[in-house]
């Protein structure tokens, strides 16, 4: 298993996982497959401007996880991490930790302070993930998403990595 940072030559390698990512578990996420399956080329690029990390087994993506420094002078400390996905069967194994490790030192590098997410308060299994990882929970947006007609409440967590 290996983890590393995309370059814009790697945008197939970034489509195909993210497109993985939303058909599998739509409800995870604010954009949807539809959404990003329509995007041209130019936009791909573009959302890929921002670090994009993503995990391999051989040659196939598994895993991905995104970064999103905040703009202006006094907020530049803070990122969002996005896009988090890893391949169910391949969860459990330490990839995942592995993945956001990646992300984590290439915000310090950038002088990232503090790490920003948010979760589906409908998926223990990450908000349990995400709390191993030193994360905090620190506010709740209710009815953050609306997936097939539901309301889903988002967790806001915060890592300091100062």
């Amino acid at each position: 298993m290996t983890i590393r940072r995309l370059e814009a030559t790697d945008v197939d390698i970034f489509k195909r996982i993210r497109l993985e990512a939303l058909r599998l578990e739509p409800a995870a996420y604010a954009g949807t497959y539809d959404d990003w399956s329509g995007l041209s080329e130019e936009e791909w690029l573009k959302r890929m401007s921002e670090p994009v990390f993503v995990a391999f087994e051989g040659e196939a993506p598994v895993g991905l996880a995104g970064l999103i420094r905040q703009r202006g002078i006094k907020m530049a400390h803070r990122a969002v991490i996005v896009m988090v996905y890893l391949r169910q069967s391949l969860r459990g194994t330490g990839l995942a930790s592995g993945l956001l490790n990646a992300v984590a030192a290439h915000a310090s590098d950038m002088g990232i302070r503090q790490l920003e997410l948010t979760v589906s308060a409908e998926n223990p299994a990450a908000i349990r993930f995400y709390q191993r990882e030193g994360f905090s929970e620190v506010g709740r947006i209710p009815a953050a998403l609306l997936h097939d007609g539901r309301e889903i409440d988002e967790f806001v967590m915060v890592r300091r990595i100062v």
